[in-house]
């Protein structure tokens, strides 16, 4: 039981960080990479990440951006995305640190709200 609820809290982790990284490129189909400098600036605007986060709880709006993210993260909970670039990857797992750290209620409403 422990192993299934620890596997799907990682599935949960992966979509977050997914949705999080593609908040950050163009909502396209053949998106440009995302750099580093990109990514930081947007893990800084707060209201940029509440609004992605709010609509990735269903409390809010979704912008473009917000829509894509509601579309790759049933792919990630299945455990693969395609689209995915190893630079993705990486940034992934560092935009999923941050929001750990940061926005630990939203988080923790996150978990709940795919985990159930």
């Amino acid at each position: 039981m422990f192993c299934l609820e620890f596997f799907h809290f990682f599935q949960i982790k992966y979509a977050l960080v997914l949705c999080c990284v593609a908040a950050v490129s163009v909502a396209q189909s053949q998106r440009p990479p995302v750099s580093d400098t990109a990514l930081d600036d947007a893990l800084q605007d707060k209201r940029f990440i509440q609004r992605q986060l709010k609509c990735a709880l269903g409390e809010g709006p979704c912008d473009p951006i917000g829509k894509r993210l509601k579309t790759l993260a049933p792919l990630v909970l299945r455990g693969a995305c395609p689209q995915c670039t190893p630079q993705e990857t990486k940034q992934i797992q560092r935009t999923l640190s941050y929001v750990q750290r940061n926005y630990p209620q939203q988080w923790a409403k996150i978990v709940r709200q795919y985990a159930g």
